[in-house]
């Protein structure tokens, strides 16, 4: 209980610095709002009858909006607290290693559901996307979102020990993040991206993100459209489920407190 009181305090902490940082706050909360308007504003042809383009892409953005909350800002964030040796410091303190990593899930958390919210808010008033109106569609929008920002916040953490310092984080993690939105049905339907585009998007949990969040927000008639001419979501639970085990495992194996040597 020590170690949870001591991990939600650290997560208070985490959420207040994330605030105090401009650069954090416009990239991660505002940047995908500025792209659900930008298309939402260009684009708005129908797709399907009855399913614009805007809301196939506002259905996208919103599983890329909490990849970006966990796994991209803490990619970034990390390997510069390692630099700066903040982490060298923490270690050495008599607050369990643990309590850092719950500050950091407790952080992402908080700033991935006010973000879900935001876009969805928006998309809903501007550009009619449909509010899920069954309790079955909430209770599915909830354990995509929540099994996928709990793969996407420890593969994140997994991930910043690739970088070498945290000044050379953001060209390693940006463009692998960008890569796999353009890839996974988030910029443009999933089904025109060449095959094996498709095959390498279906290893990671975005594109499975995605098509969960489309089977919440698009009509079930647009489900035989989709690859497998369904929603396929005990795929979509299986894939989230495994990234959250193995982004578990390279956590615990990668995970490094100080820079190289």
């Amino acid at each position: 209980m020590t170690t949870l009181r001591l991990g939600l305090a650290r997560g208070g902490l985490e959420i207040k610095q994330f605030l105090r940082s401009r650069e954090s706050v416009i990239f991660t909360l505002f940047f995908p709002l500025l792209l659900l308007v930008i298309f939402g504003s260009v684009f708005d042809a129908e797709i399907a009858p009855g399913v614009s383009f805007t809301q196939y892409f506002a259905a996208g953005i919103i599983a890329a909006g909490l990849l970006t909350t966990g796994f991209q800002s803490l990619a970034i964030q990390i390997p510069m607290e390692r630099e700066k040796g903040i982490l060298k410091r923490l270690r050495g303190t008599p607050m369990p290693r643990t309590a850092y990593f719950i500050g950091k899930v407790v952080m992402v958390m908080a700033i991935g559901a006010a973000e879900t919210v935001v876009l969805v808010a928006t998309a809903a008033a501007f550009y009619d996307l449909p509010v899920p109106s069954t309790a079955e569609k909430w209770v599915t929008f909830g354990w995509v979102a929540l099994l996928g920002i709990s793969a996407c916040t420890l593969c994140g953490i997994a991930f910043s020990s690739l970088a070498r310092s945290g000044r050379g984080a953001p060209a390693i993690v940006t463009p692998v993040a960008l890569v796999l939105q353009f890839i996974s049905g988030v910029f443009f339907q999933y089904t025109t991206i060449p095959e094996w585009m498709r095959s390498v998007a279906s290893l990671f949990p975005l594109k499975w993100m995605t098509q969960g969040m489309r089977s919440v927000f698009l009509p079930d008639s647009f489900a035989v459209r989709e690859v497998g001419g369904a929603w396929q979501l005990g795929h979509v639970a299986i894939v989230l489920g495994v990234w959250v085990v193995l982004g578990l495992a390279l956590c615990v194996f990668t995970f490094r407190w100080t820079d190289r040597g």
